[in-house]
């Protein structure tokens, strides 16, 4: 039975008074309550708490306010697509202080790996005596989304059995001076991961089972194979966004009721989350908590399971950063939490209320229990929209502040105290017209006060495309900050964002024709290029960040199918990728675009006319389904693929394109393609710079880094490293794009004024694949992405 433990709810209720009225000020009072907040296992009783002014703002009496539980009358299953649920609801009064509601109650069944908990919500009753819902922003776990009741769960136990204590452990036993909390540093290098497309299973759990089997391979000492090199070679591991994201807009629901019961039971059409999403559409709601999308068993575990197998990696523990997603939330975010989180609408949807010192705590309440599943590293993103209005000024500031806050939020996990690494998405003054231009990517770093702060450097935040002419030597510029100032940058050119913005570009453009002969081949050389992570890794300061999408070569893009209003208009600025990413031979493959082919659009080529006349019209109608569905029946000669258009079809068009292409986009499609030599020679290279901690380091005096001059029709690049104890010297020489160059050594270019000990010194360390392995040095000529890198001492 459910019941409210009368003392316990008091002193709940006393202890959030005494956080109110003893704080030093409104931010701490906040945060001290934010703990609070949430549902709390405390032995027998839940402890719940929730944050809903809007009660206040409604003059709703406490005799309508109440914990509502639902606890299922017969065991739920987490891996069914669909079932109807019956629950028994039972209604537990609340005690309120201020705006917040406080209960402790007895007989709720918290959640677990092996058994689904009761869930939760507050509730409430208008003057109509119609029944309302507050959902928990705060929850652990999310089985049906944030937009539906959250289920009580046993965080605790799950922390406890957790494999990877000794890790932890570890790293408190290897910190200065028994620091607590403990301060993580940078990683040497990291692989960014899209858990979705990152496996077939498309579930963080079959994320972890593939770290697994690498790793008990890795142990065994079995020969690696291309699609295991991929893997392999990095420090760290990258996840993109996790968060529970946007759900379909015109439905289904995961969460639907059917029918009540009366005021004690409910009957409920639920629905396995299904949605795909590149993981930066949140809702701001249930950050906490783990995307239920991403959960193959629908239990949180799985992201414990995950930094587990990285953490517990042979030979050298793998770090796990996590992205987080707090600039901005959805519009849907406005149907999920009460309108004091929002300051307005932006581009993205909504600009959060960072000046609100109770959503300010929550938000970085959020934060801490999301990282205490163990990340090593947090990466925020779109730092530069942290913003808030300045009323005395009349202008919008960064909140500089809150990014410091965030950085100084303390975990703990396995008894461990630590703050982890921190990385900044920060483009400010973006989106001002000159940003790319006017930003110094080191707003943040400069700001904060630990010294190891970093930020994505200019080569790796979006618009780079190293597919066009002229594009390193038209970013010269920025490649010399990165020598003088980037030991705190994250470099790479290949990320989630550079990808997508590759397969934007037009192809009338100065494309790199030397790169490949199709459009697919030039963008997977481009962005998983021999000479370009040669200079990455051998030669540059900063943290070098792979794309798994990108060194695997497979496919990416902006992936969401949750829209209804938009989805046609997203889905026309994204057609100009079929003409990058999809061939003849790849769509006619058996099981690709299988639900485009269902539509109508039997071959790439009718697919690909409808995609010419599709963002014209988007245009020039102003986004009017109704017109865009008549003109394209009215094209001479008719469109081949479903017909007559309007628009329904159009929106199962635009649906069938996302779905289609997430399917595309899994990098299990791609592993049996990949060349032996390419894979091999790149982690000899990630290798390579992880046995070489200082060149994460900015250039010194006596080192060295430029082109050939004159061009000669071919950037070819040097650079010569020197480690601080002299006792060894790296020499890089890449050609990056042109014509190809007449023979030359390059040992001969190291400069004279450090050339030193003898040419003849030089070793052959690491060679392009197109460069054969019995090149131990002398002449070369060199093509377009090749590279050699040399050392000697």
């Amino acid at each position: 039975m459910i019941a409210r433990d009368d003392d316990a709810t008091e002193a709940l209720a006393t202890a959030a008074t005494a956080a109110l009225h003893d704080a030093a000020n409104a931010f701490d009072g906040a945060a001290a309550l934010a703990r609070m907040l949430g549902a709390h296992r405390r032995g027998a009783l839940c402890e719940v708490g929730f944050w809903a002014p809007e009660l206040l703002e409604r003059r709703v009496p406490d005799g309508d306010v109440f914990l509502e539980v639902l606890t299922p009358e017969a065991p739920l299953s987490l891996v069914t697509s669909r079932q109807m649920a019956r629950f028994r609801r039972t209604l537990a009064p609340v005690a309120r202080v201020e705006a917040f509601c406080f209960t402790a109650v007895e007989g709720m069944t918290p959640g677990t790996r092996e058994t689904v908990g009761s869930f939760y919500a507050l509730a409430w009753r208008d003057a109509e005596g119609a029944w309302r819902r507050i959902l928990d922003p705060l929850a652990a776990s999310l089985p049906f989304g944030a937009f539906a009741p959250a289920e009580y769960y046993d965080v605790a136990s799950m922390q406890a059995t957790r494999g990877d204590r000794a890790y932890f452990a570890a790293l408190r036993d290897a910190s200065p001076g028994g620091a607590d909390p403990v301060k993580l540093g940078p990683a040497a290098n990291i692989l960014q991961v899209h858990a979705p497309t990152a496996t077939a299973g498309m579930t963080l759990a079959s994320l972890a089972r593939h770290i697994d089997m690498l790793a008990d391979r890795v142990r065994r000492g079995v020969e690696l194979a291309p699609a295991d090199r991929v893997f392999l070679g990095y420090e760290a591991v990258q996840l993109l966004p996790v968060e529970p994201t946007t759900v379909y807009e015109a439905g289904p629901a995961f969460w639907s009721e059917i029918e009540s019961g009366g005021d004690d039971a409910l009957s409920v059409d639920l629905r396995r989350p299904d949605t795909t999403n590149w993981g930066y559409d949140v809702v701001i709601a249930g950050a906490a908590a783990v995307n239920p999308a991403l959960l193959e068993t629908g239990r949180p575990d799985e992201l414990i399971d995950l930094a587990v197998a990285l953490h517990n990696f042979p030979g050298a523990p793998k770090r796990l950063i996590f992205d987080v997603v707090f600039g901005h939330a959805d519009n849907q975010g406005l149907d999920a939490l009460n309108s004091h989180y929002f300051a307005g609408p932006n581009m993205y949807g909504q600009n959060m209320n960072y000046r609100n010192p109770v959503v300010r705590a929550i938000m970085l309440e959020m934060q801490r229990r999301k990282v205490d599943y163990g990340a090593d590293g947090v990466r925020v993103d779109g730092a530069q929209d942290f913003k808030w209005w300045d009323s005395d000024a009349q202008t919008l500031r960064h909140d500089d502040h809150y990014l410091q806050a965030m950085a100084d939020v303390v975990q703990e996990v396995a008894g461990v105290r630590y703050r982890p690494w921190f990385i900044f998405e920060d483009g400010r003054p973006w989106p001002q017209e000159d940003w790319e231009l006017s930003s110094s990517y080191r707003a943040v770093i400069e700001n904060q006060r630990d010294d190891d702060v970093f930020q994505w450097g200019p080569l790796t935040f979006a618009h780079n495309t190293p597919f066009l002419y002229t594009f390193w030597l038209s970013k010269w510029w920025r490649i010399r900050e990165m020598l003088d100032v980037g030991e705190n940058w994250i470099s790479g050119v290949a990320n989630h964002d550079t990808l997508r913005r590759g397969t934007q570009i037009n192809p009338k453009l100065n494309i790199n024709t030397r790169l490949g002969e199709t459009r697919m081949e030039i963008l997977d050389k481009a962005y998983d290029n021999a000479a370009v992570q040669m200079l990455t890794y051998a030669a540059l300061p900063g943290v070098p960040m792979d794309f798994l999408n990108a060194t695997a070569r497979a496919s990416w893009g902006f992936i969401r199918n949750q829209d209804d209003r938009w989805g046609v208009k997203i889905v026309a600025e994204e057609a100009i990728s079929l003409k990058w990413q999809v061939d003849e031979y790849s769509y006619s493959r058996p099981g690709a675009f299988r639900r485009l082919k269902d539509l109508g659009f039997e071959t790439r080529d009718q697919l690909a006319r409808f995609f010419d006349f599709l963002p014209a019209l988007v245009d020039v109608t102003g986004y009017d389904l109704e017109i865009i569905a008549k003109l394209l029946n009215d094209v001479d000669p008719p469109l081949e693929g479903p017909s007559p258009y309007d628009t329904t079809l159009l929106k199962r068009v635009a649906r069938a394109w996302m779905d289609d292409m997430h399917d595309y986009c899994n990098v299990s499609g791609y592993l049996e393609h990949l060349g032996e030599a390419q894979t091999a020679m790149m982690l000899s290279l990630r290798e390579f710079r992880l046995a070489r901690p200082w060149l994460r380091r900015n250039l010194r005096a006596g080192e060295y880094f430029d082109y050939r001059r004159p061009v000669q029709g071919a950037v070819v690049i040097t650079g010569y490293r020197r480690s601080p104890d002299d006792r060894e010297e790296v020499l890089t020489v890449v050609h990056l794009e042109g014509d190809s160059t007449g023979a030359f050594d390059p040992a001969h270019l190291c400069p004279p004024a450090v050339a030193g000990a003898s040419v003849d010194a030089w070793r052959v360390r690491l060679r392009s694949p197109q460069i054969g392995a019995d090149y131990e040095g002398g002449e070369l000529v060199l093509h377009d992405g090749m590279g050699v890198v040399l050392t000697r001492g």
